[in-house]
Order: structure tokens, then C-alpha cells, then sequence
């Protein structure tokens, strides 16, 4: 058996954990239930970052829709900062008690993966990032990691199943093996050349045998204009300077006329690399770094009890708002009551907690290549990385 859970045992709260199932219990016996306030917020981020994306939204609305609550929330692929509710449920206790370790765990992992492709896209600018790093993870969640990685910024995404989710064609390209299998780097390009649709991009993987500038030579030689990209997937007991081996690729490539040739550069790229290589890079394959992103950490709080604000220690309390301007962009965090129309430049705020859920879905849920634009809108206004931090 696999071991996962499905669908109808996170639906009846089996994914909780047990202080929650015994809470509930002391609840009824006791018949405690009061109207509560529970918002969702992450007072810091991982790995230094000042801002994250929201993502796992889609998941929550599913799982709560059949409850007697409502919700408010940031749209998914919100760019959001610390100490900011994203979410907040409203209703009687004991009907989302046991629902609270499900709905942490829909949005922390989903908005680590959603950040960090966003960086890496921001960091990449117009070239293409893809997401190939499904294969470090459990299969079972690989369609949440392509769909975060994707609304977070990624162009494309690499497993069938996660390219149905999104509405979009998997990218990939020539595996080692089939190199392996063939024998050659030329005979493997062939091969793909003469069974795959031509409207496929031709790619050809040249690290697998022989010194990466050669083998782009000798590809670029056998498919001529057919030929749309290499791919440099040099491991790192090999790569020495690699910036010095795409330099020298491309010369090469250049002189004898096949300039259209596409650089795709994958195998660990680091954060901290993409400034440094962009210059001769045309698409990065970017796996475990996106697909083991750190997660989110947020935490649920109550901070309304009947109608009376309330929390703990370390926590502020009553419902929020959370404000951006249209114009500078810049955030306010306020009591829900307190209105503020414009901010000191002129522009005009947005509510950014907006009603997503009272006894029906109140907006409706956008795909996915909608939640990437959204995303990509705001990350455009954000500032330059520090990569890495």
C-alpha cells in the first residue's frame, strides 16, 4: 500500500493531531463552543526572506466549503509578508477544531515551493524556469508540488499528471538513460528526432559521455536548424568552472553558424548562481530547490472569543486588515474597523482579506496560469534579490 491518506479521511479529520481530537472531546462533554476568530500568519520566514507567496489556497476552500464557517483570505498567489493574517475562519469552534493541522499543512509546504520558484523566476527574469524536482518528493504529492511551483513563477512543469492540473504540455527533455541505452549522445538525438511529434523542441543532453563543447558540435552537426537546445547537466565532480564551460560551448557553437541554439542549463542550480550564469543561459531545469523548498511556518491563532478580541501572549488580538496601495505598493496592517481610503502617495488601498467562503464559495477559484500572472504582476514591483537571502 502507499501510505497516504485520502481524500475522505482528511475530509473527516482523521489528519489532525490527537491533542485537537481530544480538545473537541473535552469541548462537547463540557458543551463549550464559542463563536471564534482563527487567523492563519507566519511571523517569520525561512532562509531570510522578506516576502513569501501564498499558495494551498484551492486545497483549503475544498476542504472547508461544507463547513458552517466563513473565511476570509488573500487570493492565492498573493505576495504577502510577515506577521500578516493570510486567513482567517470565523465560526463555532468545535466545527473546524480538528481541521487545523490539515489546513497548516495545505499552505505551509505549497507557499515554500510557490516562494522559491518565485525567486528563482524573479532572479531568471525572461528565461524560461522549469520545475523538474517532483522526483525528490513522495509521488503521491507531486501534483501539489508542480502546482505551487507553477503559480509561484515556473514556465513549466515536468510530470504528466502535474502538467494536466496546471492545463499545460509537461517539458522535458532526453534523459541520461536514453543516451545510455543507445550509446551515443548523436544517436540518442536521433532517435528522439525520428520518433517524437516534430513539434516537440529538439534537446539533446551533452554531458553524459564526452566533453560538453564537442558534443554540442557534434549534435548541432547531425540536426542542423532542427536542432532548438542543449542541455548541460554537468554533475559537480565535473563541472569545474562552469560558467568557462558555456562560454566556450557557445563560442564554439557560434562560429560555425548555430547561433539558434538554446542554452538549458539544470543539476543543482543554486540561487546564488542564476545572476552569474544568465548571460548565457536561455532556460534553467530547477528540481530539488523548488521542490524541497522550506515550508512556510505559520501557525493558527485565535484572537476573537464572542465577539470580544482576544489571544495569547505573543499575539495580537482581533480581526485585521490588511491594506496595499495601488500605486506604491506599500502595506498597511489595521483593526478590520478602521478605514483608510487613501495612502500618503495618492494611490488608492486595496483589501487584500477579501470574503472567500460563507455557506458558498464566494469568488471564484481562477486556474492556475491566472494565479501565475497574479503572482508575476506583483513580484515585478518587488526588489532586486540578494540571492540566497
Amino acid at each position: 500500500m502507499f501510505h497516504i491518506a485520502e481524500d475522505k479521511e482528511i475530509k473527516e479529520g482523521k489528519i489532525t493531531d490527537v491533542y485537537f481530537q481530544r480538545t473537541l472531546h473535552i469541548l462537547e462533554k463540557k458543551n463549550i463552543n464559542p463563536w471564534v476568530r482563527a487567523e492563519f500568519v507566519a511571523k517569520s520566514l525561512p532562509a531570510e526572506w522578506s516576502w513569501a507567496v501564498l499558495a494551498g489556497l484551492d486545497e483549503i476552500i475544498h476542504l472547508l466549503k461544507d463547513l458552517p464557517v466563513k473565511v476570509r483570505g488573500m487570493r492565492e498567489g498573493t505576495v504577502f509578508y510577515p506577521n500578516q493574517p493570510v486567513l482567517e475562519i470565523e465560526g463555532y469552534y468545535q466545527d473546524f477544531c480538528i481541521y487545523e493541522t490539515a489546513i497548516l499543512g495545505l499552505m505551509c509546504q505549497a507557499t515554500g515551493i510557490a516562494t522559491k520558484a518565485a525567486r528563482y523566476k524573479k532572479l531568471a527574469g525572461e528565461r524560461l524556469v522549469m520545475s523538474f524536482g517532483a522526483r525528490r518528493m513522495h509521488p503521491a504529492i507531486a501534483p501539489t508540488i508542480e502546482r505551487s511551483a507553477f503559480i509561484g513563477g515556473c514556465d513549466g512543469v515536468s510530470v504528466v499528471k502535474g502538467g494536466e492540473i496546471i492545463g499545460e504540455d509537461p517539458l522535458g527533455t532526453i534523459p541520461h538513460t536514453l543516451v545510455l541505452c543507445t550509446g551515443s549522445t548523436v544517436d540518442s538525438v536521433q532517435a528522439f528526432d525520428e520518433v517524437i511529434d516534430p513539434d516537440v523542441n529538439r534537446v539533446a543532453l551533452i554531458d553524459t559521455f564526452n566533453d560538453e563543447k564537442f558534443e554540442c558540435l557534434n549534435v548541432a552537426e547531425v540536426l542542423g536548424e532542427k536542432l532548438y537546445a542543449v542541455r548541460f547537466d554537468t554533475p559537480s565532480s565535473r563541472r569545474g568552472d562552469f560558467l568557462h564551460i558555456l562560454r566556450e560551448s557557445r563560442w564554439e557553437l557560434d562560429l560555425r553558424g548555430f547561433e539558434q541554439v538554446k542554452f538549458f542549463v539544470s543539476g543543482g542550480i543554486k540561487e546564488e548562481e542564476v545572476p552569474h550564469l544568465n548571460p548565457l543561459v536561455d532556460a534553467y531545469g530547477i528540481g530539488t530547490s523548488i521542490s524541497n523548498a522550506p515550508v512556510v511556518d505559520f501557525s493558527m491563532d485565535l484572537v476573537e472569543i464572542d465577539g470580544k478580541p482576544l489571544a495569547k501572549r505573543g499575539k495580537c488580538s482581533g480581526a485585521k486588515t490588511v491594506l496595499r496601495c495601488s500605486q506604491c505598493h506599500e502595506d498597511l496592517l489595521l483593526p478590520l474597523e478602521k478605514e483608510v481610503k487613501k495612502c500618503q502617495c495618492g494611490g488608492i488601498y486595496e483589501q487584500l482579506l477579501k470574503p472567500l467562503l460563507d455557506g458558498e464559495i464566494l469568488y471564484d477559484l481562477p486556474e492556475p496560469g491566472k494565479i501565475r500572472a497574479y503572482t508575476l504582476k506583483q513580484v515585478k514591483y518587488l526588489p532586486d534579490l540578494n540571492p540566497g537571502h
